[in-house]
Formats: C-alpha cells, sequence, structure tokens
C-alpha cells in the first residue's frame, strides 16, 4: 500500500479536527466513582480513610480503592463476594456514564 492510496483528495484537516488524548485527571466517570465511594465507605470501620482514585490503563479505566489496614478483609468479604458485588454495581453505574471500569483494591 502506497501512501497515494491513503491519501483522501478535496478535503483540507486542521489541527481543530483531531484531539489529543485525554488528561488521566480529566476522564469522567462520576457516578461510578461515586457509586463505589459510597458502597465502600459503607462497608469499612474507617470511612475517612477511604480513597478512591481514577486511572487510565491501556485505553480503559480503573478505579482503585485504598482502605485503611484493618479493612480490606471486610471489603473483599469471604470469598471475595463483597469485592465483587461492588464491581458489579460499580460497573452498572459506569455505563450511565457511558463507560467501562475496572474496580481495584489496593493494599
Amino acid at each position: 500500500m502506497s501512501d497515494t492510496d491513503l491519501r483522501v483528495e478535496d478535503e483540507e484537516y486542521d489541527d481543530d479536527d483531531f484531539e489529543e488524548p485525554g488528561d488521566i485527571n480529566t476522564i469522567e466517570v462520576p457516578t461510578a466513582r461515586n457509586v463505589l465511594e459510597y458502597l465502600v465507605k459503607s462497608v469499612v470501620e474507617n470511612p475517612d480513610e477511604v480513597e478512591v482514585e481514577v486511572v487510565e490503563r491501556q485505553g480503559s479505566v480503573a478505579l482503585e480503592v485504598t482502605v485503611a489496614e484493618g479493612d480490606m478483609g471486610r471489603v473483599i468479604g469471604r470469598r471475595g463476594r463483597v469485592a465483587n458485588s461492588i464491581r458489579t454495581v460499580v460497573r452498572a453505574a459506569a455505563s450511565k456514564d457511558g463507560s467501562f471500569v475496572d474496580v481495584e483494591f489496593v493494599d
């Protein structure tokens, strides 16, 4: 395939036609983030120590949750049932934001 095969004739493009990749800090999944924060704070003993960070990885969005040292077991639950339930609800909330998110619980 040559360069002439890829050329589109009679069309002009300027810099405004192409968007730069979004800044990580401007990724918007407010509904999913707020639902995640609410659910995790409801489960833990130290809700003031819950932090949710929005991170972009390989084109997808991940929500990283950090909790106080003794609260991780409460968030994960037996056999990971609480964590999986939280992931399910947050993914449903992310659909309202028009995106897909992964939820990760960070030590």
